[in-house]
């Protein structure tokens, strides 16, 4: 029986990856095991390290860090407070890096900031002691990963494929892998997106949307309307069109809506995020896929074509979400109703062996990889697009042994344990507090699209949700563990029990490094005590997580404590002329939401914080009596908001006046006035709201106009 260890080599491009010294089959006995190098299963292994006890991560794939070093360099968070431990370490190390990077010049810093909040004060708040950065190159993430492992003296098998988990009674005794390689220990954690390990152990789980009556929820299941990331006019989905017996278009499920609520198999989209950028000097070009074939995007040139009929004026960034990282690269995200999600194409994903996955994840490369290519060489796309996307490409400095394309697909979610505690819709909205709280999640309640469908003789895209939750929220300890009847000396913190939309709040990289250091302080008081998972004393956990800096409580601000109170309590009718969003007329892109804080009728347009300058609504009322009038834009306030959303007010011929609002404070209850007119009979006022040199998210919920005595 051999205990691993590996060396660390230096090479002028950075730290490389671990290679073990031997290659024959092994039995490597550790503590604790770790299968799953993602970032939840890094923190784990250092926190097992850090408390004494011999750890060893045995990863799936060729590469460590998951997502964080995989493309997802803009790190979802929800509320950055909320973020301690060693993930709070980890994003302290990053902004130490470009702290000192000296090609990451003053001036560039200034810009970068420039584009965010702060400008040259949030450059300079890199080298305070508190300073965190959540906006990174995938490369220097890795780099400061592989440091932290080789600080903690952390071993790492890398290429390790499971095939088989053996159990005495309850407990798992070793874990067997494709090589031939046995490990063994004490405690292991399933740290993989997949949830392999607990699958194979035998544990209960799940995997698709459950119905909203399972736990009581109202965002699950199939969703009755989908506004956003929607095909915004009307496409025809058949091969010829109008004749349904033709058949679909390709990247089209042939199969009916269902009922709005109930559960299905569906599994939220997969994409890519895309490294890349517009400097030329570190760009490479993108490499169409194999046999590429225009016509598999037909679905894709009528879009545009129907935009084009609408007088839409297609852009770029209505196709794809470029958030900008240091030293000019990107992490390209989805964005509106065709983009680099392949809707559902990976509802088999979760349960398909290695093989089956590595047919799905190139076919996700060559969908994106066809996507882009479409973009950049069709003639049904716009001019203005394809000269926009022939400035992007690959990073060359990123991803050098992939060709600049990311090394692993983002699995949004796989498979779910179903524990003795699942973390639910209600946890989100803090209807249910839970009690052992070993982390907090802040993000929206978040799902991409799970399908694209027919209706009404269009196509429709199915299943994207974002509402926001209450406020940062706890996340119990029993949900990372299992039933007690099914295993003894399992974690699962990236897995976790579930349901599909609380998930999507969870399923952030800061959260999984929370949870994996929680997961490997709990197991570590599991073998001391030699006692099984479920029997960890919350006391003493609770107690060694907050020594080791975790932020386990929150207590809701006032305007947040108000939202809790208020959620789904009938609010006061508001007087007066009142229309709501659909009553103005709007210009550009927006995307309406259903989050728990609209006034007017069943939600409000946002304009997602992108193409500023491009998106405005103008109300015309009809101003039954002359006389004074107060104007109040209805909105709804949020952190994310932009802070000087223009807004004129033009009565008949005269002289426009414009007021910018503040939509981030809460204390108006999302009621801005925009001030007193003197307005005459009819529809001779007009009011613009317009995301014009703004600095966040603008929200139009309605306009209110009070008539004064």
């Amino acid at each position: 029986m051999k205990f691993c260890h590996f060396h660390f080599a230096l090479a002028l491009s950075g730290l490389l990856l671990a290679t073990p010294e031997a290659t024959r089959a092994e039995v490597i006995q550790s503590d604790i095991c770790v299968f799953g190098g993602t970032s939840g299963g890094i923190a784990a292994a250092i926190q097992a390290k850090r408390m004494g006890k011999s750890a060893v991560i045995v990863n799936p794939t060729k590469y460590l860090g998951g997502l964080t070093t995989g493309g997802l360099g803009a790190t979802d968070i929800g509320n950055k407070a909320a973020v301690g431990g060693i993930s709070r370490e980890f994003y302290q190390r990053i902004a130490k890096h470009y702290a000192k990077d000296e090609s990451w010049t003053l001036e560039t810093r200034q810009n970068y900031f420039g584009r965010r909040a702060g400008g040259q004060a949030a450059a300079s708040n890199l080298t305070g002691p508190d300073a965190a950065m959540w906006t990174f190159e995938p490369k220097v993430a890795e780099r400061i990963y592989l440091e932290m492992l080789r600080e903690a003296n952390v071993p790492f098998h890398l290429d390790q494929r499971l095939t088989a988990v053996k159990k005495a009674g309850l407990r798992i005794t070793e874990i067997v892998m494709e090589t031939g390689d046995v490990f063994r220990a004490a405690i292991f954690i399933d740290a993989t997106y997949e949830g392999d390990l607990l699958a194979k152990a035998g544990v209960s789980h799940h995997i698709g949307r459950e119905a909203n009556s399972v736990y009581g929820e109202t965002l699950n299941g199939i969703c009755a309307e989908t506004p956003k990331h929607q095909f915004t006019v009307a496409v025809d989905p058949y091969v010829k069109p109008g004749d349904p017996s033709s058949g679909l278009l390709p990247f089209i499920q042939a199969e009916p809506l269902g009922t709005p609520g109930n559960g299905d198999r569906a599994v939220q989209a997969y994409n890519y995020r895309l490294c890349f950028t517009t400097n030329a000097a570190n760009r490479m070009r993108i490499v169409p896929p194999p046999a590429y074939d225009e016509r598999e995007f037909e679905l894709l040139g009528r879009y545009f074509d129907a935009l084009v009929a609408a007088g839409k004026k297609p852009t770029l960034s209505q196709f794809w979400n470029p958030i900008w990282m240091p030293n000019g690269k990107t992490d390209i995200n989805n964005n509106g109703g065709f983009s680099t999600d392949f809707i559902g194409a990976n509802h088999g994903y979760p349960e398909a062996d290695y093989q089956a996955r590595e047919k799905m994840v190139k076919e996700h490369e060559y969908y994106i990889r066809g996507f882009l290519t479409y973009l950049a060489t069709s003639s049904r796309v716009p001019e203005n697009v394809r000269r926009e996307m022939a400035l992007w490409g690959p990073a060359k400095d990123e991803f050098p042994d992939t060709g600049g394309w990311p090394r692993e697909p983002y699995v949004r979610e796989a498979r779910r344990m179903i524990s003795d505690y699942v973390m639910t819709e209600n946890h989100c909205r803090r209807k249910i507090i839970a009690n052992d709280s070993i982390s907090l999640a802040a993000y929206n309640m978040d799902s991409h699209n799970c399908r694209r469908i027919v209706r009404n003789g269009r196509v429709e895209n199915e299943g994207d949700v974002q509402v926001p939750p209450m406020s940062p929220y706890p996340i119990s300890y029993r949900s990372i563990v299992p039933k007690a009847k099914e295993c003894a000396n399992l974690f699962a913190p990236i897995c976790l029990s579930s349901t599909h939309i609380a998930y999507g709040s969870i399923r952030m990289e800061p959260v999984f490094m929370i949870l994996g250091q929680s997961a490997a302080t709990a197991a570590v008081l599991a073998i001391d005590a030699k006692i099984a998972v479920q029997k960890v004393p919350y006391a003493k956990l609770r107690e060694r997580l907050l020594a080791d800096k975790q932020i386990l409580d929150w207590t809701p601000s006032p305007a947040q404590d108000q939202r809790i109170k208020s959620a789904g309590a009938p609010q006061k009718p508001l007087t007066g002329i009142v229309l709501d969003d659909r009553d103005g007329k709007a210009s550009g892109d927006w995307t309406e939401s259903s989050s728990l804080s609209w006034r007017v009728g069943s939600g409000y347009l946002h304009d997602g914080n992108t193409n500023k300058g491009h998106a405005s609504i103008t109300f015309t009322p009809n101003i039954p009596q002359a006389g004074e009038y107060e104007m109040l834009l209805i909105t709804s306030p949020a952190s994310n908001r932009a802070t000087n959303v223009p807004v004129t007010v033009r009565v008949a011929d005269g002289k426009p006046k414009t007021v910018r609002i503040n939509q981030r404070l809460t204390d108006r209850g999302g009621l801005d006035s925009l001030g007193k007119f003197s307005l005459p009979k009819g529809s001779l006022t007009k009011i613009t709201v317009s995301n014009e040199g703004t600095d966040g998210h603008v929200v139009i919920d309605g306009l209110q106009l009070l008539p004064l005595k």
